[in-house]
């Protein structure tokens, strides 16, 4: 099998979309939404 540097570049591009879309659907799902307001208040809580 013949992989040229385009093909390679392709390949990349495509699983960082891939890894890019399952970031932004793991942060905006639901079930992390509690655990999101969680840390998003902890600079404000005092000792």
């Amino acid at each position: 099998m013949d992989i040229d540097i385009n093909t390679l570049r392709s390949l990349a591009t495509v699983v960082s979309f891939i890894t890019f879309i399952g970031i932004v659907v793991w942060a905006y799902a639901r079930r992390n939404a509690k655990d999101f307001e969680e840390a998003a208040q902890l600079p404000f809580e005092q000792d």
